[in-house]
């Protein structure tokens, strides 16, 4: 993919990428910050998925559904960092207009199905808690692959109705990019033609991939809430709010940070606040969702024991 020429002749063939911090002696630390980082979100996301393998108790619905979320997450942290890592002690980090677009295209289409994922994990908790009865049928295998599928089906669609759009639009300079990767954002700020349609295009694709998920989400737990408060022991009722709280942390930093990154595209200057909320949105999220899932469930630390010790589950 190349980008669209001028009349002039002038056009970008390749962004600078100031990376994360301008100050050289800083990026020995930063590799190993970010290095580090990378090396626990894989190694906690794959601890994740070994232990849903090994253990037959979270042969359930909802470990399937965190399976594909460690999988999304290894794939968000891998499509930044290690080329980031890799450009960190370069003179200029160059990134040719097509790797730009490719990058952005792999970065959206994962985020996307993770939107999905958590929404089609708050309707098996409403399912689990609010039609037990019913679960079994209503979240079958065939409904959990579906519903996998749609959530890729979907967020395709949305990574390349973006990445099409972007294309469309002229860059004849500069293209210095004060970002660590390349997202949206970021390249409407350098694009020389007007990008008040593709602004609309990510407020309008944004509000049906972002909007009505999370309206899904919350009207799944306002019935949770109402069939947990008429359970009359409070040991049942801990019980049952223990198993959505891990999902319920998710969400909310997963469109917290998305919403302060994509609602703020009229801004005049994007600024190093930017570049946080990136760092949060590409390496904490997929860090913090491990700890979160397994930091108070029994199952999945017993699951993490038994893959360190080599040990097989009896049941």
């Amino acid at each position: 993919m190349q980008p669209k020429s001028e009349a002039n002749g002038t056009t970008i063939t390749e962004f600078v990428l100031l990376g994360l911090v301008e100050t050289r002696a800083l990026l020995p630390l930063v590799f190993v910050l970010f290095l580090f980082a990378y090396l626990v979100t894989v190694g906690g996301n794959l601890s994740i998925l070994a232990a849903i393998l090994v253990e037959p108790k979270l042969h359930t619905p909802m470990y399937f559904f965190l399976g594909n979320l460690s999988v999304l997450d290894i794939g968000c942290i891998t499509v930044t960092v290690p080329s980031m890592l890799g450009h960190l002690f370069s003179y200029k980090c160059l990134v040719p207009y097509g790797a730009c677009l490719t990058q952005l295209f792999f970065f959206h289409l994962l985020v996307g199905v993770d939107c999905f994922l958590l929404t089609a994990m708050a309707y098996d908790r409403f399912l689990a808690i609010c039609r037990p009865l019913t679960y079994s049928t209503r979240m079958s295998p065939v409904v959990q692959k579906i519903l996998v599928a749609v959530s890729w089906a979907c967020a395709f669609t949305n990574a390349l109705t973006h990445t099409v759009a972007i294309s469309t639009l002229d860059f004849c300079g500069p293209n210095v990019i004060n970002h660590f990767y390349c997202d949206l954002p970021q390249l409407f700020q350098l694009s020389c033609s007007s990008t008040q349609l593709n602004e609309l295009l990510l407020f309008a694709v944004g509000f049906i991939m972002a909007g009505t998920p999370m309206a899904l989400i919350v009207t799944s737990y306002a019935h949770v809430v109402a069939a947990v408060l008429r359970i009359r022991s409070v040991e049942g009722r801990k019980k049952a709010f223990s198993t959505c709280g891990s999902h319920l942390t998710v969400v909310a930093i997963f469109y917290g940070s998305g919403a302060f990154n994509y609602m703020r595209l009229g801004s005049a200057k994007l600024s190093d606040k930017d570049k946080a909320v990136g760092i949060f949105n590409t390496v904490i999220n997929p860090m913090l969702n491990p700890i979160i899932y397994s930091l108070r469930n029994p199952e999945v630390q017993s699951a993490f024991w038994r893959v360190i010790t080599g040990k097989r589950s009896l049941t």
